[in-house]
């Protein structure tokens, strides 16, 4: 060691240490991505038979008409939103809009239901372009589209018979008796006794039925489109896979398109078609989840790697 604290070589070993510090790091990153891929790997494995057999039928029957379509959209209030977003939900896909909080995930859904109008680009339902529609037409789009809310958004002071069965009594024709035959339907779909629940108060649910309540509100006018923001946000695991199982059979049994905006990778995974990446704005990525797991591009890696190893993301 010279005086000046040099090695024999000449070199800093301050330098040296920060060095193989950096080193370390970057090992660590590229084991955590390995974890990461796998463990989701693993997860997807075990739905890998029907999922591939879906994906079978849909690659036979071809490209569906696009349902829903964000063209080159711009939106910006004190600063930019969303900056030129792109995207399609064909017939009965699930499309998964994937990032951060604050990356614009919810104001997507706000666009397609017409409650905001872009500041350049078109939105289209069904091949409408619907950023013109005054409000009378605006409501008569919405009545197609079925919205499940991140904390269910249910009256407090309404029986869980009478949230469901508003909008049919606001949208529909239907007498009283067909309304109770619709209700009990959709709470059975949704894995609910109508008989134990129908008169029961949000206020004496569990969180995992209210949410169960509200996609059951949701599909009680039988609507071709579902929305789904933040749908597990706030609940355990186990009620998570069922909020997801309920998803994909809205999806395989029913063939609605739905559009979900989560921060849960573990669900984005187990219910997307496909998955679109947010980041500041812009959609960073579009693919399967297989094509997520086999990118090498930056900002995948590090959602991946920071959002599956977050216990809250999970939940």
């Amino acid at each position: 060691m010279t005086d000046d604290g040099r090695d024999e070589s000449g070199k800093d070993p301050s330098n040296k240490r920060e060095q193989d510090r950096r080193g370390e790091g970057r090992r660590v990153a590229e084991r955590s991505s390995s974890t990461v891929r796998a463990a989701i790997r693993d997860e997807l494995a075990e739905d890998a038979p029907e999922a591939e057999q879906r994906a079978a039928q849909k690659k036979a029957s071809g490209d569906s008409d696009a349902v829903i379509e964000l063209d080159h959209v711009f939106l910006a209030f004190d600063s930019p939103i969303l900056e030129d977003v792109s995207f399609v939900a064909r017939q009965g896909e699930t499309v998964c809009i994937v990032g951060e909080s604050g990356t614009g995930k919810s104001t997507a859904l706000k666009l397609i239901l017409r409650l905001l109008v872009p500041d350049k680009g078109k939105v289209l339902i069904n091949g409408e372009d619907i950023t013109g529609l005054n409000f009378e037409e605006a409501l008569a789009v919405r009545q197609r589209m079925g919205m499940v809310f991140q904390g269910a958004a249910l009256f407090d002071s309404m029986s869980v018979f009478e949230n469901i069965a508003y909008p049919l009594r606001e949208h529909t024709d239907l007498d009283e008796d067909e309304i109770e035959a619709r209700v009990r339907e959709k709470l059975a779909f949704v894995d609910l006794d109508p008989d134990r629940v129908m008169e029961q108060l949000p206020s004496e649910l569990s969180g995992g039925m209210r949410k169960r309540v509200g996609i059951a509100r949701g599909m009680a006018d039988n609507p071709e489109i579902m929305l789904y923001d933040e749908p597990t946000s706030g609940l355990d695991p186990v009620n998570a896979d069922i909020i997801d199982g309920l998803v994909q059979r809205l999806d395989h049994e029913l063939g609605v398109t739905s559009v979900m905006v989560t921060h849960d990778v573990r669900g984005a995974f187990r219910v997307a078609d496909r998955l679109a990446l947010l980041s500041e704005g812009k959609i960073v990525m579009q693919g399967t989840p297989q094509e997520f797991l086999d990118s090498t591009n930056q900002k995948v890696r590090e959602f991946l790697e920071r959002d599956f190893d977050n216990p809250s993301f999970a939940a």
